[in-house]
């Protein structure tokens, strides 16, 4: 006798509220990737929110019209560290009110389709001891592309809810849609186009090339470069004359690790934003709640220019920096910017910044150096070294990270890093001489 499709759907929807996936890997759409908005916006917090829906979605499978999960699992699978259900569906309803254009097919037979992001979504509580469970649609042109797509990109849902601007969540995904290619070269389109892309904004109609690459992807290739432990991405600039007119990114395997990383990849993460949000005068919960869904660059950027502002005694005091952060962070710079100077010479790099990418280069090179000592040790030493970094680094780390180090320990790929580095600061105690930079930065320009 054939199974009863009904039945069947209320098995996959059982099956979804009760039992997790360890491996949560996404089978996303290539068409879903790098997605420009035609109208209303994208945030970090809302594409991580749609690559859990896509993924649940998948699980339950195509001939379910609709797809329903615990809402506890949502929070935990988009990493939204926040309890704040309310900021939850604002999110939602950013996504309903956000117009998308998905175009298939082969040469000669495209199919172009206008739409919404997401369809109709609820939240229902089951009542007092009962967990609350949430349901949300597709809309139907593109529900089947998504949950069974045709060409799609393998995305691993951990390594993605790392990342901590929406840029290199995006920049990611290309990646990792592109690391197979032959090329390894992404799509070549206009400054203004990636400048949609990569702010999830459709409002931009103007862009200063230079604040684009120094505010977003410059900071995204770094964090990027820190995360992925697959590849790394080079921005290729297309010109007419000296005009920056078009962008694409070159997929290098992490094999080929740049010897020049920026200097600013040690600060990917800071990891006081939320207090410094305190001491502007925020409540804890609601400080959690505006790192939790504003994108981690703009936040920087706009608490440094709030703590100038109140250092400034040459202008009256502020009469709350509480609204003033707030109101900084809904101005902050994302793919717009006034008409650029003329005739500016290319910025040079300067001393001090060379002399710190070296000295990143040594400590990477340090790193590799203690990961071969480490294989060599005997397995005592071994479980020494594991313990004195647990007890001295582990709460340190970003919370995604740590939780991959307790899962996979030393073979994580994207935990392991952060070990291998502080080992090397242990092996090697004595801080580098500028001899020796200078002997290594000749050793490897030899």
């Amino acid at each position: 006798m054939a199974d009863d499709p009904e039945q069947s759907r209320d098995q996959r929807h059982s099956k979804a509220l009760t039992g997790r996936h360890e491996d949560q890997t996404l089978t996303k759409a290539n068409e879903a990737i790098a997605l420009r908005p035609k109208r209303g916006k994208l945030t970090l917090l809302s594409l991580r929110i749609y690559n859990v829906f896509i993924y649940h979605a998948q699980q339950q499978g195509v001939d379910s019209d609709k797809y329903t999960i615990l809402l506890s699992d949502l929070i935990d699978d988009a990493r939204f560290n926040s309890n704040n259900t309310q900021l939850l569906k604002s999110h939602i309803r950013d996504m309903q009110a956000t117009t998308i254009e998905w175009q298939t097919g082969p040469a000669g037979k495209r199919r172009w389709d206008s739409t919404q992001l997401l369809g109709p979504a609820t939240i229902e509580e089951q009542g007092r001891g009962r967990p609350c469970t949430i349901t949300w649609t597709f809309p139907e042109p593109i529900r089947e592309k998504l949950i069974r797509p045709s060409q799609y990109t393998r995305v691993l849902l951990e390594l993605s809810s790392q990342m901590r601007s929406y840029a290199a969540a995006v920049l990611f995904e290309i990646g990792a849609r592109y690391l197979t290619s032959p090329s390894r070269l992404t799509m070549r389109e206009d400054v203004l186009w990636w400048a949609s892309v990569l702010t999830g904004r459709s409002d931009i109609t103007k862009v200063d090339y230079r604040i684009l690459h120094r505010d977003t992807i410059k900071k995204a290739l770094v964090e990027l470069d820190a995360l992925s432990p697959d590849f790394r991405l080079e921005v290729i600039e297309h010109k007419r004359g000296r005009k920056v007119e078009e962008l694409q990114f070159q997929v290098v395997p992490k094999a080929q690790r740049s010897l020049e990383p920026d200097v600013s990849a040690k600060n990917t993460f800071d990891l006081h934003l939320v207090e410094r949000i305190i001491a502007l005068g925020f409540k804890k919960p609601d400080a959690q709640d505006l790192y939790a869904a504003t994108d981690e660059g703009v936040l920087r950027a706009a608490l440094d220019h709030v703590e100038a502002r109140m250092h400034n005694t040459s202008l009256p005091p502020l009469k709350s920096a509480v609204a003033y952060l707030k109101d900084a962070v809904k101005k902050s710079y994302a793919g717009s910017a006034p008409e650029p100077e003329k005739d500016l010479p290319p910025p040079q790099i300067a001393m001090s910044e060379r002399l710190e990418r070296l000295r990143e280069d040594w400590r990477y090179e340090k790193s590799q150096e203690a990961k071969k000592n480490f294989e060599s040790m005997p397995e005592t030493r071994r479980r020494e070294c594991i313990t004195a970094f647990e007890e001295q680094r582990l709460s340190e780390l970003p919370s995604p990270i740590a939780r991959s180090w307790r899962k996979e320990g030393v073979n994580s790929l994207v935990a392991s890093s952060s070990f291998f580095r502080w080992l090397a600061v242990h092996l090697w105690t004595d801080a580098v001489t500028d001899k020796e930079l200078l002997e290594f930065a000749v050793a490897r320009s030899a």
